[in-house]
């Protein structure tokens, strides 16, 4: 195995799972299109005629295993292609479903990590724009999957909320920058929820 690879497969895995890019976008990534010190990362080479997006609310985990990749190509995963990953993801999976004896993670593919982020996303916010537009989707109709995705998944399930109060302009800014929306007003106070 390539010196340093489990740590390019992480790194690669977390990034799907933060972004929802295809396997094949994210691979493509340049250190250029990258401002760790901002949390940010600009896709501007999307596939599938999708339009180009930006993800700036990335984890301190993820800046954390980016700055640890070596930058010694243009591109953020290097020399690696999308199949010496998928290969090395394929060895690491296999080994985990025999030693847990769950042969269900062998399903588990780079692209699943696309559908668990845009189906939480539409759970989260039950706004399909916001998905649409943040798995780069021109129309609607291929978005519409991860409305039947979360239907079929939290049918039974009841939401559930965290509840906060501000009695002040700044205390309700706060609120919002972390996800909270105005859910009432009583009596002066307004009450915030955010989806658990």
């Amino acid at each position: 195995m390539i010196a340093g690879s489990s740590t390019s497969v992480a790194t690669f895995l977390e990034l799907l799972k933060q972004t929802a890019m295809r396997s094949g976008e994210a691979v493509r990534l340049q250190w250029k299109d990258t401002d760790l010190e901002r949390r940010l990362i600009t896709l501007n080479e999307p596939e599938k005629g999708s339009l180009p997006r930006q993800w700036n609310n990335l984890s301190q985990k993820l800046i954390d295993m980016l700055n640890a990749m070596p930058r010694n190509d243009t591109r953020v995963f290097g020399s690696y292609t999308l199949n010496s990953l998928k290969a090395m993801f394929s060895r690491a999976r296999k080994r985990v479903a025999v030693k847990l004896q769950n042969p269900r993670l062998l399903d588990i593919h780079f692209h699943t990590l696309r559908h668990w982020k845009a189906t939480m996303e539409y759970h989260k916010t039950k706004d399909l724009l916001h998905v649409m537009a943040f798995l780069g989707h021109k129309k609607s109709d291929n978005t519409l999957l991860y409305v039947q995705l979360d239907q079929k998944l939290f049918n039974d399930a009841q939401d559930e909320f965290t509840v906060k109060t501000a009695k002040t302009p700044e205390e309700a800014s706060k609120l919002i920058e972390v996800g909270f929306q105005l859910a009432d007003t009583i009596d002066g106070i307004h009450l915030y929820r955010k989806r658990k």
